[in-house]
Parts: structure tokens; C-alpha cells; sequence
């Protein structure tokens, strides 16, 4: 069949055929909201590279995340700025570490929402590296080592997934065995399987203090280059025994997500990070996008792509969209 019998454009005509034929829909159930805490008192700070994102001191936290309760949104994932840091970021396994404390807060003040941790180093140590350095280099299995310890301290504070981000190779191994060699076999893992060496993080680097002091880390990500190799990381992981395989950043490898998607029967993260954020909310407010509808279509985006669930410091404004019914 062809022109004039065929005619896609009678299933563009209203609002309401244009709804009832969407093949991609953002949902609350999608969304996984990042949450930055530190210590202090009555913090409530906003990222200057990050508008209407905050970091919030152990006395707010709750707060912040009854918020996110309270719009639908399913989980959050934490990001801690210690007090102190020193060479081998040792806050991420002490019982009175930023995150530790946070959990309890959180699970005694929400007990209904999801908490995913962050487990890497680079908030946490002097130079500002994601491992152990060993001649001005990270090395890897010492940095497992730290990241048993690591996890094993979240998942005793009341973490419901943990989330290594490091890159480190083995790293899913290490923290699988390390679990269950403790009695966590229930806790899932959601690894940063292939995360890039991305200029997309800058403001994130901001929000939690976590510039490298030196060189950068191109050595443990990945080189934004290449697109089998997040492939190999993805089925090592899987292979190693992730529950949750996550791409980052998320907008420039529309492509990684949909490869990942289609060789792994696992669910798929992608973590639509802070620069991909910072981007269009600045553009918004200078007035040369329709920041809500840029928004919108970027989620859409990676979701068609072929992610799961999506990380996004846009989830509390789609939210507020979903429940106002402009979604």
C-alpha cells in the first residue's frame, strides 16, 4: 500500500491519537534521583553549576527525601562529602562515615524508600582518585580490597542496592563475594559497567568536591571513543554477577544504551549526568530552549534507547510534570 491510501499523518492529527500510539512514555517508576550529603548543620546549598540541585547536611537529608518520597520517584542514590579525607578515603568504611550515618537517618525517618549508595572513592581521598595510588597511579587490587570494606560498611548502614562506580576490573567479583561471605546475598549490585571518561561531569565534580588533585582518569574509564569495549565491560560484569548493568553518561551513548540492551537480558541504568543537565537548564533560563520540552525529549530519548531506569537530576521537575498530568 502507498500514497494516498496510506497516510501516517491520520495517527498525528489529535492529542489524543498521538496518546494512544506513543510507543516511549516517562513514568515515576523510571526515575532514580542523585542526593549530595555532607556534613554540618541546616545545609541546605545549591550547586552554582547545578540550579535546583542541592547539598544537604545530615540534619536536612531526610527532608530532601521525603520530597522525592512524596512525588512518586521509587529510589535516590547517595553521594557523601565527608568531613575529612586522606589518602585512601577511609570515611567510606567507617561506621560514623557520611554515608553510614545518612542511611540510618534516611531508613529510620523514610523506611519506604529505596536507597542505592555510590561506592567509589573520589569524594573521599586527598588526590581525588577513584582507588588506592601505587607510584602516582591507581592501583586496582588494592583499591578491592577498600571497596570490600566499603560495601560491606553501606550494606550493614541499611543500603538497598549498592552501586560501585569505580572501574575498577573485578570489581562486581570482589563485592558479590564479599556480600555473601557476610549474609547480603539479598543486596543487588548496580554496576557502573561502562562509564566513560566523559567532560560531561564537571558539575558533578563540583557538587561533591571530587576534582581529581591531578591528571584525570582516563587510565580506569573509558575512552569515549570506543563503543565494543562497553560491550566487554557490560558481559564481564554480567558474567561476574551484577543484577543492574548502567552506561554513563547517557545522552551522547544513546548508542552504548541500545547495544547493552540488546546483548544483555539484565536491566539497564543510564545515568543522564550532571552536565547533560546543567546544559539545558542553562540554556533554559538564558531563554534559547523550551527547557521542559528539551527535558522531556532527552528522556525519551534514553529511554527509547533502550534504558530501564534512568538517573537523572531532572527527576523531582518530571515528576511535578507526571502528577500535573503534562505527561
Amino acid at each position: 500500500m502507498e500514497f494516498p491510501k496510506l497516510r501516517p499523518r491520520r495517527l498525528r492529527k489529535s492529542e489524543k491519537i498521538r496518546e494512544l500510539v506513543r510507543e516511549t512514555r516517562i513514568t515515576l517508576q523510571d526515575l532514580i534521583y542523585p542526593v549530595f550529603v555532607r556534613h554540618g548543620e541546616g545545609l541546605v546549598e545549591e550547586v552554582p553549576s547545578m540550579p535546583g540541585v542541592y547539598r544537604y547536611s545530615l540534619d536536612r537529608v531526610a527532608d530532601a527525601v521525603k520530597e522525592v518520597r512524596d512525588l512518586g520517584i521509587p529510589a535516590v542514590i547517595l553521594f557523601g562529602i565527608p568531613e575529612e579525607k586522606d589518602e585512601v578515603g577511609s570515611d567510606t568504611w567507617s561506621d560514623q562515615g557520611i554515608i553510614q550515618r545518612a542511611l540510618r537517618v534516611i531508613k529510620k525517618e523514610v523506611p519506604d524508600m529505596y536507597v542505592i549508595t555510590d561506592v567509589c572513592f573520589c569524594e573521599y581521598t586527598t588526590h581525588g582518585h577513584c582507588g588506592v595510588l601505587h607510584g602516582g597511579e591507581v592501583h586496582n587490587d588494592l583499591t578491592l580490597e577498600n571497596l570490600k570494606k566499603q560495601a560491606l560498611s553501606h550494606a550493614r548502614s541499611g543500603a538497598d542496592m549498592l552501586a560501585p562506580s569505580g572501574m575498577m576490573d573485578g570489581m562486581v567479583k570482589a563485592i558479590r563475594e564479599a556480600l555473601d561471605g557476610e549474609g547480603f546475598e539479598h543486596i543487588p549490585i548496580m554496576s557502573y559497567s561502562a562509564k566513560y571518561a566523559s567532560a560531561f561531569y564537571g558539575p558533578f565534580r563540583e557538587a561533591a568536591e571530587s576534582a581529581p588533585a591531578f591528571g584525570d582518569r582516563r587510565s580506569y574509564q573509558m575512552d569515549p571513543a570506543n563503543r565494543r569495549e562497553a560491550l566487554k565491560e557490560v558481559l564481564l560484569d554480567v558474567q561476574e554477577g551484577a543484577d543492574i548493568v548502567m552506561v554513563k553518561p547517557a545522552l551522547a551513548y544513546l548508542d552504548i544504551i541500545s547495544m547493552v540492551k540488546e546483548h544483555t537480558l539484565l536491566p539497564v541504568c543510564a545515568y543522564n549526568v550532571s552536565g547533560e543537565y546543567s546544559m539545558i537548564k542553562a540554556a533554559g533560563r538564558l531563554g534559547w530552549i523550551d527547557e521542559k520540552k528539551v527535558m522531556v525529549e532527552t528522556l525519551i530519548a534514553i529511554k527509547r534507547a533502550g534504558a530501564d531506569m534512568i538517573i537523572t537530576y531532572f527527576a523531582k521537575d518530571v515528576a511535578q510534570m507526571i502528577i500535573r498530568g503534562e505527561l
